[in-house]
């Protein structure tokens, strides 16, 4: 117990130790702008700033990612500031004592002085002016226009990002938690730009006033010296142009380490690679190393040229380019580094099994053979992403809610020509397409023969042929209909995500529904959820519309409609939403204009069946029965299909979602409705009576 309340003593001195060191420095940075600093302490803190210089210039390099360095900016200001500091107290010193000789402000400021100068005071000048040049024009300011630019992308695309985290999370790709980490980092990102941006400013301001200090303490120092200290114009010179250029170079050594610091993170990509093996991979194309060993080889040739450095240049790129790669890789001759650097990843990680490598995050996924992988490279007008991609934003519109990426990619197990298409983990469908040829889909008034290899269409089973391109015309004259395999694909995939939306539609998706209603009618949401019904409800109850191919895309009319309602069976409730959105269903299947053809049941069977299913303990159809009913509405769809028209159903309330179920089977498309659905001034045309006559 003893031990265990001293340890957490000394945590507790040694937090608050550490959190005194920032207000201790910038204390000490004040100190040193106003008091006198000795010479001693003067190369003390010279020292200490090299050291803080290069220890930021080294993190910057040996980060995986620049958010991880992410109080850089901050780093950077204390860095500027004790610079700015030491330069004053040393311009205090240069100035006050620079007349007793050059060790006056301290050995570190001498021997810099004498380094670059060395002997020659307008060389050393020139040398000095050189360098913060650089530092000013070319490290400061590019990194300054690439600051400026990233953080204004990246502020850019943070609504996308978001947006992007909000589709993963809606399509189960990950958790709440991981959703809200991945906010977070989106959001201090933008931060860590944003303040990068305002940070290299620090940079350059600094350089401005190394270089207004330079020039202040020349021609302060020459003036001191002769007018109060009567040194000659020689002699004031030598004394104060060494201080001034130790002085100089020592504050701006420093600085240089910090711009290229900050080049680094701003340049950097973020893909958590390290920057040192990234640079030495990427810059190790043999292709490229053999190039520059051919190219210097030839200027060697050349009469005039130094030869012998040339040739020696070309066999080291030669050497490097054969021998380099290949070694520091781990490579066959004829890969590259990139392919073994994966090689090398892939056998680390083979043994490594992660919750990704079991679980299926995938919920829109179409797979194709390697015979179909033009199809997806392909960018033109015609491109299966392309198609792909608007589909899924017709379908969204269509369902009222984002409907989740797909996953387009090759499996080399399949037929060359064969492509799967999984929703929500179950594969739908499985089918072939030809590339090269196009499908001929034979309608009703279509008589001629086409030749060509005889198919059914895989999105509604009609009879087509694949043909060459060059009857394309010769099927069109003919009434058939001609598309090619792209086509097919993206139709294929569109009708499946029709018929199975619901399995899309999650709490988190039904949420984000939600917060947007929200903002217009925030009453009415935080009043019917979750206080009167809970999300799950709410979540059945339009994965059971969207079942149903109603659409969602009102909400705020279907809140207002269970508002309204008094009961909370999920059943009663989906009745009741299917009232108020009448007007929608109806119109998707019928003009304002035009009446509305229905199909009905005989009112005597109707009674039958519901007599019959009120027998049992649940309401069911008996099989026979069921079977020959849905024969019926295949007839019936068939021939509505010639003239154009959607199969529906109009039966009583009770009978509807039992039919419905029954018209699925054999027509997925066809529309179920009861009496109470259909709008007061809608006409109606009954075309069938099934079990009567029309």
């Amino acid at each position: 117990m003893t031990d265990a309340v001293s340890m957490l003593r000394q945590e507790g001195t040694a937090g608050a130790a550490r959190a005194l060191v920032l207000p201790v420095a910038i204390v000490a940075i004040i100190v040193m702008m106003v008091l006198p600093i000795p010479p001693l302490l003067l190369d003390i803190f010279f020292v200490v700033n090299i050291v803080v210089a290069l220890a930021v210039l080294l993190v910057s390099i040996n980060t995986f990612r620049p958010l991880e360095f992410s109080s850089f900016p901050t780093v950077l200001l204390f860095a500027t500031m004790l610079r700015l500091a030491l330069n004053i107290a040393s311009t205090r010193v240069v100035l006050v004592e620079g007349h007793k000789g050059t060790d006056a402000a301290g050995k570190v400021i001498e021997s810099f002085g004498h380094f670059v100068i060395g002997g020659n005071y307008v060389v050393g000048f020139i040398v000095f002016i050189v360098l913060i040049i650089i530092n000013m024009v070319v490290i400061v300011k590019g990194t300054g226009r690439v600051s400026e630019v990233s953080a204004r992308f990246t502020l850019d695309a943070m609504p996308g990002k978001q947006m992007a985290i909000d589709a993963d999370l809606n399509a189960g790709l990950i958790t709440p938690e991981q959703a809200k980490q991945r906010r977070a980092e989106v959001t201090q990102e933008s931060d860590f730009y944003g303040s990068m941006d305002g940070a290299t400013k620090f940079v350059k301001g600094d350089a401005v006033a190394g270089l207004l200090i330079v020039g202040i303490n020349i021609f302060g120092g020459l003036i001191i010296g002769m007018a109060q200290h009567g040194l000659g114009f020689s002699q004031a010179a030598k004394t104060y142009l060494t201080l001034t250029i130790g002085d100089g170079l020592v504050a701006q050594i420093p600085a240089l380490l910090l711009s290229i610091a900050a080049a680094v993170i701003v340049t950097r990509d973020s893909g958590g690679n390290d920057l040192t093996e990234q640079v030495l991979r990427q810059i190790g194309n043999r292709k490229a190393w053999y190039a520059v060993a051919a190219i210097l080889a030839l200027i060697g040739v050349v009469p005039g040229m130094p030869n012998l450095f040339f040739l020696a240049a070309a066999a080291l790129a030669f050497a490097f380019a054969h021998y380099g790669t290949a070694s520091s890789s781990g490579a066959k001759d004829g890969e590259d580094a990139a392919d073994a650097a994966t090689d090398d990843d892939a056998s680390k990680d083979e043994d490594r099994l992660t919750v990704d490598d079991v679980s299926n995050s995938t919920p829109l996924l179409l797979e194709v053979g390697y015979g179909l992988i033009p199809l997806i490279e392909d960018e033109g007008k015609s491109a299966l992403v392309a198609r792909i991609t608007g589909i899924r934003k017709n379908v969204s519109r269509d369902v009222g809610f984002i409907v989740p990426p797909v996953r387009i990619r090759d499996n080399l197990a399949f037929q060359p020509s064969t492509y799967r298409i999984t929703v929500a983990g179950v594969v739908l469908a499985e089918d072939m397409v030809i590339p090269g040829k196009l499908l001929a889909i034979q309608s009703g008034r279509s008589n001629l023969v086409i030749p060509g290899e005889q198919v059914k269409d895989p999105t509604f089973g009609f009879d087509a042929v694949w043909i060459d391109p060059s009857e394309k015309s010769r099927a069109l004259a003919a009434d058939y209909t001609v598309v090619d395999p792209s086509t097919v694909i993206a139709t294929h995939m569109h009708h499946l995500l029709g018929l199975h939306a619901a399995d899309l539609l999650g709490q988190d998706d039904v949420q984000l529904l939600l917060d947007h209603v929200a903002k217009s009618a925030p009453h009415l949401v935080s009043g019917l959820v979750p206080k009167s019904l809970s999300l799950s409800q709410l979540t059945h109850v339009l994965k059971s519309l969207v079942a149903e191919q109603v659409p969602i895309t009102d909400l705020r009319r279907i809140l207002e409609a269970l508002a309204g309602s008094k009961s909370r069976e999920a059943d009663e409730m989906v009745d009741i939403c299917r009232i108020a959105l009448a007007p929608m269903i109806v119109q998707r299947v019928s003009s304002p204009k035009e009446p509305l053809s229905v199909i009905t049941l005989d009112s005597g069977l109707e009674q039958l069946i519901i007599q019959n299913g009120r027998q049992g303990s649940g309401f069911t159809i008996e099989p026979g029965l069921a079977r020959k009913l849905v024969e019926s509405f295949q007839e019936q769809s068939t021939a509505l299909a010639e003239q154009g028209k959607t199969l529906v159903v109009v039966t009583a309330p009770i009978l509807r979602r039992e039919l419905a179920a029954l018209v699925r089977q054999g027509v997925p498309d066809g529309l179920v409705l009861s009496v109470r659905e259909i709008p007061e001034n809608k006409r109606i045309n009954v075309v069938a009576v099934i079990g009567g006559t029309a």
